[in-house]
């Protein structure tokens, strides 16, 4: 066999944000910048944190392998969650439907054909239940990805923790809710910006006061990342969205060391393995600057961005699918080695439909290996002093905070937002990456380089049965059925009052219906005709 010819390239090798990479890197591209131990790195554990949040990383707790998983009933994802637990998974993460993550009942018309598809079906207090059964929620710690109707998914989940007798401070976990990422990327929305931000502003201090081990809000990269945008304008836009977020605790009268210890962030880990560690990097040093800087926070663990990451999504691929075992195992170890807390790999079968239970115990199995075999976890930022690694943060860095200031002169991340300077930034990214593809200038292993003649390589697939959303459709009707009206009728003014009245905060009395089995699409219908639904104007 001939050997491959290398294809010739016009121009250098660059990261995927643009960043120019050198043949090699030596000390004079870290005395060019100034560069000092103390002013860029610090110990581990030491402000600014670029070597990481732990004096001791790793060695002193290993990350939390927090393995995503939700579909079909409640009951079918509780299996997959006592499944994982009992294969060494240290904490849930919970994937909702389309419906539940739109506001909209099982039985709704748009509902149709989606019901338990993509994630587990919740719309009741029975379902989420059902979803926690026999799993002690004082004793895991709970991640779930929702947004638009996070409010009451919340209540939801408190409600049940309160019939295990588990009172709220002692609920640990994470909630996603951060809408700002869903009108830049994932466009899962029921009402304009402005309406989510006061809910979860409402949210935010809510849980401060009642729920001091929670995460209110999971700034996401990721799904901007999986949008189009590059690692630089992930870590751009996502810590303009927590800006955004610090501000509005602090506008609704919280003092800023009360709650900014409980956000953290959620970063995508795509292939190209050093800009992604020096994404980690550069984003813990901004976020510490930032916090005592720009908004005086006199807490050390206001200071510090606390992580979850999850590889890259939208980097596999259907064309040899066992490829995915490798392109994770690379995103995970980057994801390591640039210091994250928690983590999630995918499964190789994702682009074909929801892992399987196979599939999904390999990916926990490659965060295992990682940590218990290669000795990456023994030393806290292994690549610290690195020349190029240390000049790739700080060019990554700079990138960042060009576009961070150009937000600060619009007027914010909300009304960037509201302009479409994301979504168009991201717009053109996707674009331009999409076109190396095409053309060659960017190889994707077995898409347009190294093909095989036969792509239809056949991998088992997890299928959802449509008796799923027939069940779930019934049940939601019969759960209707046997509720007292007056109370319905009662809680829903309650929440429509608090609504009408920005004085007021929406939780107590949404945390109130739940209670008395009012539904998730009640409540979001609610949201839908007192703050308005939204459509996206298609920024181009």
């Amino acid at each position: 066999m001939a050997p491959v010819k290398k294809p010739e390239t016009d121009s250098e090798p660059k990261t995927i944000s643009g960043i120019p990479l050198k043949v090699s890197y030596g000390p004079q591209d870290l005395e060019a910048r100034g560069w000092t131990y103390e002013k860029q790195l610090g110990d581990p554990g030491q402000y600014p944190y670029t070597r990481g949040p732990h004096a001791t990383m790793y060695r002193g707790k290993p990350w939390t392998m927090r393995m995503f998983a939700g579909f079909g009933t409640p009951e079918d994802t509780n299996q997959r969650f006592k499944f994982l637990l009992e294969n060494g998974q240290t904490g849930l993460s919970t994937a909702f439907d389309m419906p539940t993550l739109m506001g909209y009942d099982p039985d709704h018309p748009r509902s149709l054909g989606e019901v338990g598809r993509e994630g587990v079906s919740v719309a009741t207090l029975d379902d989420m239940m059902r979803l926690f059964g026999d799993i002690p929620l004082d004793k895991v710690s709970t991640s779930m990805t929702i947004n638009a109707p996070a409010a009451v998914l919340l209540a939801l989940y408190v409600a049940v923790a309160e019939k295990q007798g588990v009172s709220p401070d002692k609920l640990r976990g994470t909630l996603q809710n951060d809408m700002l990422k869903e009108f830049i990327a994932q466009k899962e929305w029921i009402s304009p910006i402005r309406g989510h931000m006061r809910i979860i502003r409402d949210m935010l201090a809510w849980c401060t006061r009642t729920m001091p081990q929670w995460n209110t809000i999971s700034i996401s990269g990721y799904h901007i990342r999986e949008a189009g945008a590059t690692g630089v304008q992930e870590l751009a836009f996502t810590l303009a969205d927590g800006i955004g977020y610090v501000q509005l605790g602090i506008d609704a009268g919280l003092d800023v060391d009360e709650f900014a210890p409980r956000l953290s962030y959620f970063w995508d880990v795509h292939n190209d393995f050093f800009e992604e560690i020096a994404k980690f990097r550069a984003g813990r040093r901004m976020w510490a600057k930032i916090m005592r800087e720009r908004f005086g926070a006199k807490n050390p663990k206001s200071w510090l961005l606390r992580t979850h990451a999850q590889t890259a999504g939208v980097s596999l691929m259907a064309q040899q699918p066992l490829n995915n075992v490798v392109r994770t195992t690379v995103q995970a170890l980057a994801a390591v080695l640039g210091g994250t807390q928690s983590l999630h790999t995918n499964s190789y079968d994702e682009t074909y439909a929801l892992p399987t239970e196979e599939a999904a115990e390999l990916a926990l199995r490659t965060q295992q290996l990682i940590y218990e075999e290669t000795n990456v976890a023994a030393v806290a930022d292994p690549l610290a002093g690195s020349y190029f690694v240390e000049t790739l943060t700080d060019q990554v860095e700079a990138a960042a905070w060009e576009y961070i200031h150009k937000i600060d002169a619009m007027g914010g991340i909300v009304k960037a937002v509201e302009e479409g300077y994301p979504q168009r930034e991201i717009a053109r990214s996707a674009f331009e990456f999409q076109r190396e593809v095409d053309t060659g200038r960017r190889a994707i292993v077995g898409v347009n380089k190294y093909t095989t003649p036969e792509e239809g390589d056949h991998i088992p697939t997890l299928k959802i049965d449509h008796v799923v959303e027939s069940g779930q459709i019934e049940r939601v009707k019969q759960f209707r059925a046997g509720r007292d009206p007056a109370v319905i009728e009662r809680c829903l003014a309650a929440v429509k009052a608090a609504l009408a009245d920005d004085t007021q905060n929406v939780m107590p009395p949404i945390f109130d219906a739940v209670k008395n089995n009012v539904t998730l699409g009640e409540i979001c219908d609610l949201f839908r005709s007192e703050l308005g639904e939204y459509r996206d104007p298609a920024y181009l």
